[in-house]
């Protein structure tokens, strides 16, 4: 399975912060025997973000996509709605899992506006932001969203 992984971070794009958040779901991914095909940080920007999803999916790059950073409450935070600018089908309940687990660990959880969806055969999952949040969510829900992409492909 091929997945992508994207930061939404204009400090980490512009090499200003270490993409922390990326790195761990590099080690998830690749400890679940998945493959990366696309790791990469891009500036906070609604259309810079629908534009590189909705490409990777409408040109069969990648199986999953899962995102990190620019999912929470700040001014400049827009990946839900980017993502939305791409899907084709939502799938709401990857983010309400995702939030009811981790809210056992931290109320703040409940800020978190992650959003999932189908675009075309290509998952799109949005993680949290902060490290830890995405190692304690990525874990919980990656052998959900394995099976997933096999039912979209119509695999399993």
């Amino acid at each position: 399975m091929r997945v992508a992984i994207i930061t939404a971070n204009t400090d980490i794009y512009r090499d200003r912060e270490e993409n922390e958040s990326g790195e761990v779901i590099k080690k998830i991914v690749e400890e679940a025997g998945l493959e990366i095909v696309f790791m990469r940080a891009l500036p906070t920007d609604r259309k810079v973000l629908s534009t590189v999803m909705q490409r990777m999916a409408d040109n069969h790059l990648t199986d999953l996509i899962l995102t990190t950073g620019g999912a929470g409450c700040g001014p400049m935070d827009c990946t839900p709605e980017a993502t939305m600018d791409v899907v084709e089908r939502p799938l709401l309940g990857i983010p309400e899992a995702m939030r009811a687990h981790t809210m056992k660990l931290t109320k703040r959880s409940m800020l978190n506006r992650a959003v999932a969806g189908i675009r075309q055969d290509v998952l799109i999952v949005n993680l949290p932001g902060k490290a830890g949040a995405v190692k304690e969510s990525l874990r919980y829900l990656l052998p959900e969203l394995v099976h997933a992409v096999n039912v979209i492909k119509g695999e399993a």
